[in-house]
């Protein structure tokens, strides 16, 4: 084995893209370069590094001057997961050090922080090589344990890409009469659906932080759907966008999933939710419900992810990304490894991947929608959704119960349970 000398920084990408993974890998070189350090892209992730194989370019200031304008990524992407094996692990490392590499920028979500956080612990315990390590933490979701108010980069040009899309379905629904139903990424917190909804004015927005039990009855998503579009009704409008976050999959009790049982997994075990028409079975279960109370009305469902993450990023992201790649290079010129890059009060931050582990999974911790803060709280109180005065007005209880051919009190016991 080549023990690396001199400085050369790897710059990794794992998971799926993320809008200004472009102007990281541009920042880094570019800081890099001025400090006469050799830059080599990896290609697909770990999925070469794990067969040997050295799949990578070296990336100059001049190649990399102009792409932090674009979406996706130069080095292309994968999910492959080093951490499957102690042979994989070893693989990794020791094709990283025959490459001559001494600092490794990665790039991506909680799975890739973790496989860092491996490869970092396990060339220092099995190869007696320290290979540097700097985690960029990237994600549309959102969900990377940074401070609240501090977002993961790709989530703002997510959200905005979003909620235009979004206002045009609102547009269209006004327009013909019908309802959508938006499914929204977001593996297991509510953030980007949140976002997209509150930003684009849609009618109602599920989250998965809005329940606090473990399971959940689908019939309880499907009555709270129900009883938005009713309370439309009422008001006399036959139109509206719900945007639903996919994460809610994860608590819907599985015998209401039959879908489930076949489902694809990726390379970190998580189901792959665009595989699962979950925005199908919803549209079911709830014009079923509406029929069965004599309405009819037409729902679409579409869902929203694949076309947010490759967008070209907006300035925030662009301004972000260079600042976090700048930030990624001082701290591994300081001679600092182990951590994943935030900014803080306009101040660089790192984290210890110690700080972000779970203490009870031991994978890097998930950062969920706080529903007690007022961002949520203000993006709740402007949906259109049944709530608990709408059962103590006497005049609109019974335009609700009217418009599914109920009584005020069966009308209450059907949906009693959706404004607890």
């Amino acid at each position: 084995m080549i023990i690396p000398s001199g400085n050369t920084l790897a710059i990794l990408c794992g998971g799926g893209p993320a809008p200004g993974i472009n102007s990281v890998i541009s920042a880094v070189t570019i800081e890099a370069e001025k400090h006469d350090w050799k830059v080599l892209g990896i290609y697909d992730g770990f999925a070469h590094l794990a067969k040997g194989e050295k799949q990578v370019v070296q990336l100059t200031t001049d190649m990399v001057s102009r792409i932090h304008l674009e979406g996706g990524s130069i080095l292309r992407m994968s999910r492959f997961n080093p951490t499957k094996s102690d042979e994989i692990l070893a693989r990794v490392v020791s094709t990283l050090i025959d490459l001559g590499v001494t600092h490794l920028v990665t790039i991506g979500g909680d799975d890739t922080a973790y496989s860092a956080s491996q490869i970092s612990a396990y060339a220092k315990r099995h190869q007696g090589v320290a290979v540097n390590i700097v985690h960029v933490p990237k994600t549309i979701d959102n969900d990377l344990p940074l401070p609240e108010g501090i977002p993961t980069f790709g989530f703002e040009t997510a959200r905005s890409t979003g909620a235009a899309i979004v206002g045009n379905l609102m547009e269209d629904a006004k327009t013909t009469g019908r309802w959508y139903f938006a499914i929204a990424m977001g593996r297991t917190a509510g953030h980007l659906a949140l976002g997209i909804g509150k930003s684009s004015g849609a009618t109602l927005t599920i989250i998965p932080e809005e329940f606090t039990e473990s399971q959940v009855r689908l019939q309880k998503i499907v009555d709270i759907l129900t009883g938005s579009m009713i309370k439309r009704l009422a008001s006399g409008r036959n139109h509206g966008v719900a945007v639903i976050a996919e994460g809610i999959i994860e608590k819907i009790a599985a015998e209401d999933l039959a879908e489930l049982d076949g489902a694809c997994r990726d390379e970190h075990g998580h189901i792959r939710y665009a595989e699962i028409k979950f925005g199908d079975l919803l549209k079911r279960a709830v014009a079923k419900e509406l029929q069965a109370a004599g309405i009819k009305m037409t729902i679409v469902d579409k869902e929203i992810g694949y076309e947010l993450r490759c967008a070209a990023p907006i300035a925030f992201d662009i301004d972000y990304t260079r600042n976090l790649g700048y930030a990624a290079v001082e701290f591994l010129l300081k001679g600092e490894t182990d951590a994943m890059i935030t900014i803080q009060d306009n101040q660089v931050k790192p984290l210890a991947f110690d700080q972000i582990r779970d203490p009870v999974t031991g994978k890097t911790r998930i950062r969920r929608v706080n529903t007690r803060s007022l961002s949520y709280q203000v993006a709740k109180s402007f949906m259109i959704r049944l709530e608990e005065n709408d059962f103590k007005s006497p005049v609109l209880l019974k335009k609700l119960a009217l418009v599914t051919n109920a009584t005020p009190d069966d009308f209450i016991k059907k949906y009693q349970d959706v404004v607890g």
